[in-house]
């Protein structure tokens, strides 16, 4: 059921969903796992889509972590809020990522330990990524952390204009294959 929603929304909605399929498991656990789930007080999932790696989040971050997830697909979007309803500590949104500031000052959220991203930077124009980048590296603490996955490489340089450090690992069991880039917070390069 969970692939054929992602093809539907795949099929309207190309460059925005990115994928024809939900992330693998391996993906999901490869996401995460240099995360601090039981010490971090917010993790951010920008476009988490049909929560693949929620539900990676959701069995190992601590009780009183902050989970905000961003999607912009109105389908997703509202999956996401039945399924999570009775959990306070998940906030969902149904908003775009480079309005990211914005939604945590509404929450009165100062800075965020983790940024989990499915947002497919290669189809964004580049303007908008140059916005969630901005407002990615600007939401996290000093020693936060932007975790991202993209199926190519095309967009590495594009993102180190923001993220003077990354770590890159290849998943080869998703489809289809991927990268987890790995981006420490550094002083963006770019103004905009």
């Amino acid at each position: 059921m969970q692939f054929i929603t992602f093809l539907n929304e795949f099929i309207k909605h190309p460059k925005n969903t990115g994928a024809i399929s939900p992330s693998s498991k391996i993906l999901a656990k490869k996401m995460v796992e240099s995360i601090n789930c039981e010490e971090a007080q917010c993790i951010v999932e920008l476009g988490p889509g049909t929560g693949s790696f929620t539900k990676e989040i959701m069995k190992r971050k601590g009780q009183q972590t902050k989970l905000v997830l961003i999607e912009n697909n109105e389908v997703f979007s509202t999956a996401l809020e039945k399924k999570y309803q009775d959990d306070s500590n998940v906030i969902v949104i149904h908003g775009s990522a480079e309005h990211l500031r914005a939604y945590l000052k509404s929450l009165h959220i100062k800075k965020i330990d983790y940024i989990l991203s499915g947002l497919p930077f290669t189809s964004l124009e580049p303007a908008l990524s140059s916005r969630i980048l901005n407002n990615v590296n600007e939401s996290l603490e000093e020693d936060g952390e932007f975790i991202t996955f993209q199926y190519s490489l095309v967009r590495k340089s594009f993102i180190q204009k923001f993220f003077n450090d990354i770590s890159l690992k290849k998943v080869w069991v998703n489809l289809p294959p991927a990268y987890v880039l790995s981006c420490k917070k550094g002083s963006p390069r770019l103004s905009k």
